[in-house]
């Protein structure tokens, strides 16, 4: 089968590649602006996604009602497509300072709602295109040009994937990247333009450039997110959004909306310090996980150890600290790489490792606070070595979210450490080792002659009473389950923690179940199919998102392999069914559900045996080849199913069939996005997971071959 017939056909093709690199870019630019304006962690990023889907199942589901198949609407579509993603950016940054209090903390409604407004002009018009071009890009009624498009939308998704992971992270601001989507929306729809209307399309193109060449719209937004503060840096790395302000001398560094740390805490970093530091006997070699251009660093060099290694995943945060700050000293060993690769690695041992990290708020800092994790970080330290980490909390209460959080902590460090101290504050610090310890840090501070500000006799006779100690140990529930990498039961229960500021919407829940309830009550088989394919799409693609993460550490350049190897997967898959589909039916439909099924079984076990090996080498090789290549084969069979239902379910017009397909595939994906992400993971475990998405297709796929 030939893709490309006609000159139009060819038109089209470039149109709808446009298209595709479009929608994958801003769609990865609004996720990750969202995250900042609200400090996003997984269940946010799971909102956001699921909006961006169900709203573009719905604009492809509107499609069936527009009977016009005019060029003159694609062209006038495509070029508003080409300038929201510029306005996306300007709202987005502007979002809390017109709509919100400055500082307010957003509920999820307020998010849920907000996000679903800013992106419905984009994502209603790309979800319409995608059923609208399969009525135009043949002249006949045909199920061939559902499949076609599928196809061609998928290589511009592949596309701008590639284009975002290997190129525009490196070198383009936001805002550049925006501009390289307007120009290639525009040279899209001029190549569809009659000469008349040419001219006045190359005109946007000539304007916009002068207004992107004339004003530094990054700058200007960026200043106007962070009121108030100094901007000192602003830029993307390779993991994220980091920006500097100045606040009357105080520096605060932000990674994606999220407080790093700020300079100039003394009261913080003497706590992370001294708690554990005291109470080692003669401490000389220290290993620090982040938070040392806050001031940590002077603060351990007072026992005058002889090595501090300082692991800090992001060089630029280093480089910004030694620029701005006198904190990083030379005689302190510098390493860029992430924290449980290197301890899992290293045959150092140390008598203390202090953890200066903010609390399991998202899966990636969840990784520190995991039985893996305390059990690597046993063998790196010493006999009688100390290990510090610390939680969030209430100085004087303790809610039940907060005991439960507390309580999977202990119970994760009991089966490792001998000895666990409590030190209850706004943060609770956990300092834990084989060695006795004692509470008594101000003669241990005394002893050792070291010079404090606050964390001495005056500060700590009101913090570490009798009383306070007592509380925060009966506050322990000794039923709570340990938290385990494959198992992030400890980020679960801050999320709790975190929605408990908020008093949920229980009428908009009650409204999406009712919708979700009624949609699935009238679907047919064929679409139902669709529905869980997508579904387990996108769950098998986040599973091993943060299973990869898990595994591998934050490392965003790495993660887009993932991204860019589902959309491979996806264009393969579709262009052989589209090259074979005459002599395919329901029997290979099924066959592929049936393939998901066991494709979703062997995801665990897979990051099972990834998870056990820590040769250096075979982890750099697995990382790039293994999990990849599996997300390939799930993609492929993905990518086969939809041109595959279209035949199937073909109706009397296309864009009826297209638009009914397409819903099913986005809303499926839609909710697989959210459940997974953000209630699914944390509550029942990757594993369990991955079994719950295997049934789905089995079911799906005896549905369709006993009703189809």
């Amino acid at each position: 089968m030939r893709f490309i017939e006609t000159k139009r056909q060819k038109y089209l093709f470039l149109s709808v590649t446009a298209l595709g690199i479009s929608s994958i870019i801003t769609q990865i630019i609004a996720i990750r602006e969202f995250l900042i304006v609200f400090y996003g962690n997984e269940l946010i990023f799971g909102i956001i996604l699921a909006n961006w889907l169900f709203i573009t199942g719905i604009g492809a589901y509107l499609g069936k009602y527009f009977e016009r198949r005019k060029i003159s609407m694609l062209i006038f579509l495509q070029i508003i497509i080409a300038f929201l993603p510029f306005f996306y950016l300007m709202i987005i940054r502007n979002l809390r300072n017109i709509f919100f209090l400055p500082g307010e903390m957003l509920s999820i409604t307020q998010t849920f709602l907000s996000t679903l407004f800013i992106l419905l002009p984009y994502c209603l018009i790309s979800g319409f295109l995608l059923t609208f071009v399969c009525s135009i890009f043949s002249k006949e009624e045909s199920h061939t040009s559902i499949g076609k498009v599928y196809f061609i939308d998928n290589i511009g998704d592949i596309l701008g994937g590639i284009l975002f992971s290997f190129i525009f992270i490196y070198l383009l601001t936001a805002f550049q990247m925006v501009f390289f989507l307007m120009v290639i929306n525009l040279s899209a729809a001029f190549l569809l333009s009659r000469p008349t209307k040419k001219a006045f399309i190359l005109f946007l193109i000539i304007l916009s450039s002068i207004l992107f060449f004339s004003f530094d719209f990054e700058r200007i937004t960026r200043q106007q997110q962070y009121k108030n503060q100094k901007l000192l840096f602003y830029g993307d790395t390779l993991y994220g959004n980091l920006v500097v302000t100045d606040t009357a001398g105080q520096l605060n560094f932000y990674e994606n909306g999220l407080t790093l740390f700020t300079t100039e805490n003394t009261i913080s970093n003497e706590e992370t310090v001294h708690y554990s530091m005291s109470n080692a006997e003669n401490p000389k070699k220290i290993l620090l996980i982040s938070g040392g251009v806050s001031g940590t660093i002077s603060e351990i060099q007072k026992y005058s150890v002889e090595n501090i290694d300082y692991l800090e995943l992001d060089p630029k945060i280093i480089e910004l600290g030694r620029k701005y700050t006198n904190n990083i000293g030379t005689d302190v060993n510098i390493i860029n790489k992430d924290a449980r690769l290197f301890i899992k690695q290293t045959d150092e041992k140390y008598d203390v490792i202090i953890i200066d990290l903010p609390s399991p708020s998202t899966v990636q800092f969840n990784r520190f606070y995991t039985s893996e994790f305390f059990n690597e970080a046993k063998r790196t330290l010493n006999k009688d070595g100390i290990l510090s980490l610390s939680l969030v909390s209430s100085e004087n209460y303790l809610n039940t979210e907060t005991r439960k959080l507390n309580s999977a902590l202990y119970n994760t460090l009991k089966p490792y450490f001998k000895n666990i101290l409590i030190i209850p504050g706004d943060k609770n610090y956990f300092i834990a080792s084989d060695k006795e310890l004692t509470y008594d840090i101000v003669s241990l501070i005394k002893n050792k002659e070291i010079d404090t500000k606050y964390v001495n006799e005056y500060y700590l006779k009101g913090k570490l009473t009798p009383d306070r100690i007592d509380y925060i140990q009966n506050s322990l529930i000794k039923d709570t389950k340990p938290n385990e990498d494959f198992k992030p039961i400890t980020y679960y229960y801050h999320l709790l923690y975190w929605l408990r500021n908020f008093r949920l919407d229980i009428g908009l829940l009650v409204i999406i179940v009712i919708f979700m309830f009624l949609y699935l009550l009238r679907i047919k088989p064929i679409p139902f199919a669709l529905f869980t394919t997508g579904f387990s799409a996108a769950a098998l693609e986040v599973v091993v998102l943060i299973g990869f993460q898990i595994l591998y550490g934050y490392v965003y350049s790495k993660l887009s392999i993932i991204i860019t190897a589902f959309m491979i997967g996806l264009v393969l898959g579709s262009y052989y069914m589209n090259k074979k589909i005459e002599n395919m039916g329901k029997k290979e439909f099924v066959r592929i559900e049936y393939s998901l099924f066991f494709c979703s079984l062997l995801v665990p076990i897979i990051l099972f045996l990834l998870s056990r090996i820590k040769n250096s080498f075979l982890v750099t090789i697995s990382s790039h080849t293994i999990l990849p290549l599996f997300t390939i084969i799930i993609a492929i069979l993905v990518g086969m199913e939809f041109p595959l239902a279209s035949k199937l379910f073909f109706k009397d017009k296309v864009r009826e069939t297209a638009a009914l397909l397409y819903n099913a595939d986005l809303i499926g994906a839609c909710l697989g996005a959210l459940l997974t992400s953000a209630l699914l993971i944390p509550l029942i475990g990757i594993f369990k997971v991955c079994l719950l998405v295997g049934i789905l297709n089995l079911v799906s796929g005896v549905v369709v071959k006993l009703k189809a």
